[in-house]
């Protein structure tokens, strides 16, 4: 029992340092349409990823930070919000790491034995559970 614990510890953790991996590409593809933090929420879990305020937060301030996205509060439904917006040289940044996303997933698929194919997305195994980050 302890080993299958241990290996289901192991997993998660692998799966959750995977995911993190991934999550400034995500962002910065999210970010070419401008959205506000909750926006930006909703829109990644809607395709697969969803993404604790604690984890996504810190990640939209090193990401403007570094100058590759700029940010704005606005009153909207009698709210404020900030929104974010993806720059220019931010554009740049994401179109060589999705070229470098490509490049790796190309190698991992070889390492791996067989044939990548970026338009072919595999079913999550029954035994995953969504891990929110």
């Amino acid at each position: 029992m302890a080993h299958t614990i241990k290996s289901h510890d192991a997993l998660e953790s692998l799966r959750l340092e995977l995911r993190r991996g991934c999550l400034p590409l995500a962002v910065l593809s999210a970010l070419r349409e401008e959205q506000y933090g909750y926006s930006l929420r909703k829109l990644l879990a809607s395709q697969g990823l969803e993404i604790d305020e604690s984890t996504l937060y810190p990640l939209l301030r090193r990401l403007e930070s570094q100058g590759l996205l700029r940010s704005e509060w606005r009153e909207q439904e009698s709210r404020k919000k900030r929104f974010y917006k993806l720059l220019p040289i931010g554009e740049k940044i994401l179109h060589q790491l999705t070229a470098d996303w490509n490049a790796i997933n190309v190698a991992l698929g070889t390492v791996m034995g067989h044939k990548a194919d970026p338009t072919e997305v595999p079913e999550p195994s029954s035994t995953s559970s969504t891990i929110t980050l």
